[in-house]
């Protein structure tokens, strides 16, 4: 994924009500940007930290201004939600994720569950539909291992149990989690941040839903969805 136009770089002055980050850039402008990430963005909303935003052309924004990555640790990080399935998007055409390689046709947001939509529904003749849930790794607290979620997740845990019933159905569930940042080599589930997430995700796995995780390689010119990443 390639971003269309160069990145500005800033530095971070805060992110508040989930969904604004003010920034100053190098030149000393000072401006909010839109913040889309609805998580706690644990490590990576610190006073001072290094971060690259994109600009919007659409005259109608109310913010032109997207905060798109992060730098800790000395690490770039993104953390804007909607890229996650951007990515996998373009993974999926170019067959880039062998587990999931083969399908004749991707669907996106596909309705199933009591009130929810599927990110993708892979479909194709002689094999069973895989019905495929993204979830977007930024938490990174140490020791090159990447954790999800970074808070309370009640939604997160719900996608697990509406893949199970898919997995019960006789079609493939998966669980895909990108890890959006370079440094980590492991995954593990941040039990002490939604042990509910935890256990429904320990249940689901019993019961027939796969689990993939993916890393990405990073900078501010493109993000590519790069490696098979191992549970922790």
């Amino acid at each position: 994924m390639d971003f269309p136009q160069p990145l500005t770089r800033g530095r971070l002055v805060r992110r508040y009500k989930r969904f604004f980050a003010d920034v100053v850039l190098e030149d000393g402008t000072e401006l909010t940007a839109h913040c889309p990430n609805p998580g706690a963005m644990l490590g990576l909303n610190a006073e001072g930290l290094a971060c690259w935003l994109s600009k919007s052309a659409d005259p109608k924004r109310k913010l032109a201004h997207t905060l798109e990555m992060v730098e800790a640790d000395g690490a770039l990080t993104v953390v804007n939600t909607l890229h996650p399935n951007r990515l996998v998007a373009e993974a999926l055409a170019a067959d880039a994720i062998p587990e999931l390689a083969g399908y004749a046709t991707h669907r996106r947001e596909v309705r199933y569950g009591a009130a929810s939509r599927v990110d993708f529904l892979l479909e194709g003749p002689d094999r069973p539909a895989a019905w495929v849930e993204v979830k977007g790794v930024t938490l990174h607290r140490g020791a090159g291992l990447a954790e999800w979620p970074d808070c309370v997740s009640a939604r997160g845990a719900r996608h697990m149990h509406e893949l199970a019933e898919m997995a019960r159905l006789g079609d493939r569930a998966v669980v895909l989690f990108v890890v959006q940042r370079a440094d980590c080599d492991r995954f593990a589930v941040a039990h002490d941040l939604d042990p509910a997430f935890a256990a429904a995700l320990a249940r689901v796995r019993a019961e027939g839903v796969e689990v993939l995780v993916y890393g990405c390689d990073v900078s501010p010119e493109r993000v590519t969805l790069q490696r098979a990443i191992g549970m922790a």
